[in-house]
């Protein structure tokens, strides 16, 4: 390896994403789990009026998706991108969505809370993503009138969520933790440091291709920088974990073999399960991240994570998909990924 891990100052190795969400609901409606589709459709004119029309100069980057209106793969690809929750989809009747042109901002519309402001950054950018978000808010607050107590702060269907009404969390590729079996106690951990850590759809999901989400627990009595910072910090010590156990298993003939044997299917398979290939493209991005594969780049990786969930493939194919269909198209994208990025003839006789 060139340097030591431990050593990179760049943290794309570890971090994918970052994303900060407020929730936030109107003064005068019940939460959406007490309104009917007709009340929902109310609310969700109010605020779209309210993005759409406001003075900001983001405001015409908006577009207004009814979720009604959807298929039921692109509501899944929704969620596969990360812009929705796996719950939004579940009911879409009364629901909208607003998607900025560069889908790094999303504002769910009547999932669990009126408004879930939504922003997306890559890498580690905790204040480059709460800035943008910030202002958003600010943008509703301006033109509507939120539920708020002097005493809570922001009020919230879940009680989790009063106070700030703000999580913020971090996309984290962790092979090497989850290998050496740490993750258990790690999150047993964290939960005593008001954070969680789940599966790359949030809660209730598994982590899939050692992809996780770390997010704040605590809303209430924390200001929103504190618990950003808190983020921060815990997020630095378990990347310096990573690292220090990758550190270990570079040299392991075994875990190299493993890498290598990935790559080689990935470039050469016929069929891919969406399982499969998620366990693979993360023992590639392990080998990135060793530096065994230098011509090889994490966003090329990071987006084909997301290009080869099943629903993805549907939409971007433009029609169903039986299941062995997804696995031979899925297999093409990765193989094509891969061949844009072949190392020249020459340097492989280097």
């Amino acid at each position: 390896m060139k340097e030591k891990i431990e050593q990179r100052k760049d943290i794309s190795d570890v971090v994918i994403s970052t994303r900060i969400r407020f929730a936030r609901n109107l003064k005068d409606y019940p939460f959406p789990c007490r309104m009917n589709t007709e009340k929902k459709c109310r609310v969700a004119a109010i605020v779209k009026e309210a993005a759409l029309g406001g003075h900001s100069a983001i405001s015409d980057r908006f577009r207004y998706i009814q979720m009604s209106e959807l298929t039921q793969e692109e509501a899944v690809s929704l969620v596969e991108r990360h812009l929705v929750s796996p719950e939004f989809i579940s009911d879409r009747e009364g629901r909208g969505l607003l998607l900025l042109d560069d889908e790094s901002v999303s504002i769910m519309i009547n999932e669990e809370d009126h408004i879930r402001i939504q922003v997306i950054k890559p890498n580690m950018d905790l204040d480059g993503a709460y800035d943008l978000a910030d202002k958003i808010d600010t943008l509703f607050d301006e033109q509507l009138s939120f539920a708020f107590n002097d005493k809570l702060g922001y009020l919230t269907q879940c009680p989790t969520n009063i106070g700030t009404g703000m999580r913020a969390s971090l996309m984290l590729h962790l092979p090497a933790l989850k290998e050496s079996g740490a993750m258990g106690k790690i999150s047993a951990s964290l939960a005593k440091l008001g954070l969680v850590i789940r599966g790359m759809y949030g809660e209730g999901t598994d982590p899939k291709g050692a992809v996780y989400q770390l997010s704040n627990q605590v809303t209430l009595g924390i200001s929103e920088k504190e618990a950003i910072n808190n983020l921060r910090d815990i997020a630095m010590q378990l990347i310096s974990q990573e690292r220090n156990t990758r550190e270990a298993l570079s040299e392991n003939i075994s875990v190299l073999d493993i890498i290598y044997r990935s790559f080689g299917i990935l470039q050469y398979a016929k069929l891919l399960s969406n399982d499969e290939c998620m366990k693979l493209l993360s023992e590639l991005r392990f080998g990135i991240e060793i530096g065994i594969f230098d011509h090889l780049d994490y966003d090329t990786v990071n987006h084909l994570m997301i290009e080869v969930q099943p629903a993805t493939l549907m939409k971007n194919i433009g029609k169903k998909l039986s299941a062995q269909e997804r696995d031979q198209i899925r297999a093409e994208v990765v193989r094509t990924a891969l061949m844009r990025k072949q190392v020249p003839a020459s340097r492989r006789l280097e």
